[in-house]
This record gives structure tokens, sequence and C-alpha cells, in this order.
């Protein structure tokens, strides 16, 4: 069966990546058709009170022209301008996205993909509308949701309601009242704990790590104000202070030209786990923390069966609730001894691990085609082309490959000039 018709290049997303890639294919002269809802990801899977973990410098979706960045933004809506020193709501950063669309990107599609397959002319795309179409090359820009990451002790909870991610929540006010571990010691694992304390919940973090730690507050709004030896000891850059972050931000390219194992060790350590500077007076001494204990076990009690324990307070009737087996180490809070902790529900802040056999509308045979890295990232040429020709991996999903600077915004601008020239050079450009 043929397609009715066949475009240059579809952008599956339409988040940060996404628009970025968008705008930079149209700069060059080749027109992406854009299907997703603009910063749908950020909006539906982040919780409301949350702010960028990046400076307002390193947060701007990049765009061929550079006028669209988050202080034009803030100067269109008649918004003073801002320093290192402001961290940015998580609602202005979306209503800046969909300004950015409207802007640069007016074409998109608020349309889901299902299907993507592998076609005589490249791809064949089937649409939740119903449509069928062909593409020659496909950027796929969908985020990081598909990625979420539950310990396997906590999977059967989730069914049942009792332990969820922290990328199901976009609003921890429903909380209200229960008690809530919360998993992890990242900034989503102490700003989820902080907001669900500040919206009247009783939540307890569980952290293997023996101590938390949060980054340095900026000593000056701009960068150049620091005294120049501070500059010259950790020069700035879009991930903050230092030689290394330097590196990864400046050579990103360079990275992929590292072995496999020390790439993947420095995509899981460098910016660990840690909060912002800002969040650190919000947190301490406000609500119970458990470092050095890592979760063992986790049982449901009360509800349909187990203990017949009333877990009270908001619990959700007869959803009952979780006992956790926790194992002390040294260290931390626990000085080395087993706890058992019972709670409402489990919220998990661990993080992600790509895993493109994870993306269920690319049919089996394509990606059983992909070749992959340490078990599930897509290994990428130098224009982020998997080993599918035409097929494109960006942001959270080009982590293994460009670094860690692709977690974050400020990676827009490399990944799409990458992405953009490869794809406008056609099959050959992008090795």
């Amino acid at each position: 069966m043929t397609t009715p018709h066949t475009v240059p290049v579809a952008v599956v997303g339409a988040g940060p990546y996404g628009l970025a890639v968008a705008a930079h294919l149209t700069g060059r002269g080749v027109p992406p058709r854009v299907l997703g809802v603009p910063m749908e990801s950020w909006r539906t899977r982040m919780p409301a009170g949350m702010f960028l973990k990046s400076l307002p410098r390193a947060s701007s979706i990049s765009d061929p022209a550079g006028r669209y960045r988050l202080a034009d933004f803030r100067a269109a809506s008649g918004l003073p301008p801002v320093g290192d020193r402001y961290a940015v709501p998580l609602d202005e950063f979306v209503r800046y996205g969909e300004w950015f669309q409207r802007a640069r990107v007016p074409q998109v599609e608020r349309a889901a993909v299902v299907g993507i397959e592998r076609a005589r002319d490249g791809f064949r795309l089937t649409l939740d509308t119903g449509e069928v179409f062909a593409a020659r090359a496909v950027v796929l820009a969908g985020g990081f949701p598909l990625y979420a990451r539950v310990p396997g002790v906590l999977r059967p909870l989730v069914g049942a309601g009792l332990a969820s991610h922290t990328a199901d929540h976009a609003d921890l006010a429903k909380f209200g009242g229960r008690r809530v571990a919360v998993i992890g010691a990242g900034q989503s694992a102490l700003e989820s704990a902080t907001l669900l304390h500040e919206t009247g919940a009783e939540p307890v973090l569980v952290a293997r790590t023996g101590q938390l730690l949060f980054g340095e507050p900026p000593t000056a709004d701009d960068p150049t104000d620091r005294p120049w030896p501070v500059r010259l000891a950790k020069p700035g850059s879009p991930l903050g202070p230092g030689w290394s972050f330097t590196a990864f931000s400046r050579a990103t390219g360079a990275f992929r030209a590292l072995p496999d194992a020390t790439r993947a060790r420095l995509v899981r350590t460098v910016l660990g786990p840690a909060g912002g500077w800002w969040l650190r007076e919000r947190l301490e001494g406000r609500f119970p923390v458990l470092t050095g204990h890592e979760l063992l076990t986790a049982e449901r009690i009360g509800g349909d069966g187990g203990s017949d324990r009333d877990s009270g307070g908001g619990s959700g009737g007869g959803d009952g609730g979780v006992r956790l087996g926790l194992r002390g180490t040294t260290g931390g809070t626990s000085g080395g001894t087993g706890t058992e902790l019972e709670v409402d529900h489990v919220l998990a802040a661990t993080g992600y691990r790509v895993d493109v056999g994870r993306l269920d509308y690319l049919s089996p045979g394509l990606r059983g085609t992909i070749e992959r890295r340490n078990g599930g990232a897509p290994r990428l040429s130098a224009g982020f082309e998997c080993s599918v020709p035409g097929l494109y991996f960006t942001g959270l999903s080009a982590a293994d490959t460009f670094g860690p600077v692709m977690r974050f915004v400020c990676g827009t601008g490399f990944a799409a000039r990458r992405i953009s020239r490869s794809v406008a050079a056609g099959p050959a450009g992008s090795r």
C-alpha cells in the first residue's frame, strides 16, 4: 500500500528540542511537518510551582536568528530583565515556549503519531486522526515521559495507585494530608518533597546518598562581573561554573568520540544528584529526611489485603498504604541500621533511562534495526542520525552520544544545527 503524499521531514514532538529543530530546518529552506502539542510534557508532566534548575541565560530555545530568547520573551511581555540569580518559574518557561512556537513554528499540528514504519520512500507515519503520510526523514523529539524509570520493587504498586513516578503528576496538591515517601536525591526529588510539604502533604525524603547536595548561589547576575581569578578558576558555562562543565557545553561534538563506557559513566555522574541553590532554605528542617537509606522492599498494607493498619489521613479510603523496608548505610541519618517506613504513597523521583525499545509507536521491525549503546540508547552519527538512514533522535535520547548538555534546554542549539544541516544535505551528510 502506498501513502498519499511525501514530505521532506517530519518532526515528532513540539517541546524545546522539537521546536528548535523545526525552526532551524525552516531556516535552511527545508519545510518540516511538526506533530505534537507545544510544551505538552512541560505543562502536564512537571509539578505546578516548580522552577527551572538552569540559569535564565541557559534556558533559551535556539532559533537561527537568535531573536527569540527567554530574554526577548520577557521584554515582549513587559517583564524586566533578569540575571543569573533569578530562578525561572515553570509556568513562565511554558509561556515562553508557546510564544516561541507561535512566532517561529506556527505550523505545529496538534496530532499524535501512533505508528512509524519503514517505507520505500523513507518512513510511513500514522496519526491518531487516521491520516497516513510518508516522510523522507523523521526527527524524534518526543521528550522524556516514556523513559521514566521506576525501581523494580515499586512496579507492582503502580497499578494499585500506591506508587508513581514524578513524571505522572502536574499537581502535587492532590496528596494533601497524606504521608508520601519521595525516593531520590536529585532536583526532582528535593523539589517534589518541598512542594508536597508546601501543599499540605507529609513528605519523607529517602535518599541513598549520605548527604544532600545543593548548587552554589551565583555571586553575580552577570558572570562577567565575577573577579577574574574566580572566572579563571571556574569559568562560566551554560551548565554552571567550572572547567569540566565548560568542556561538556563547549565541546559537545567531541563527547561522541569517547569510549562507550566512559561516556556512560560521565552521563551518569556529571551534574549528579543535587538541588538548586534556591531550594535549600525551603527544604532544610521542614520535613523528615532519611539520608543513607536504600530501598529494599515495598509491601502493600491495608486496603484489599495485607495489614489491617488504619492508614488514615486521606490515604484514599480502602486503598491502604505501603510498608517500605529500608537498609541503612553508613554516612547518613541511619547509622547503618534497617528501618521500616509506612506511608500512603511512594513517589519515585528516580530519573529516566533511555531505551528505544519503549517507543511503542515505532514498528517492531524498525525498533529492531536501531543499533543501541549501553543497552537502550540509540547509537548516533555526528548529525544525530541513528543506524536507520533518515531517522534522527534528539534531546534526552541523544545524551548518551553527546553528553549531559542534551538533558538541558541549552543543548537545543547544538542539536538543531547538526540535525538541520544533516537533513538538508541528505543521507550522505550525516556521517
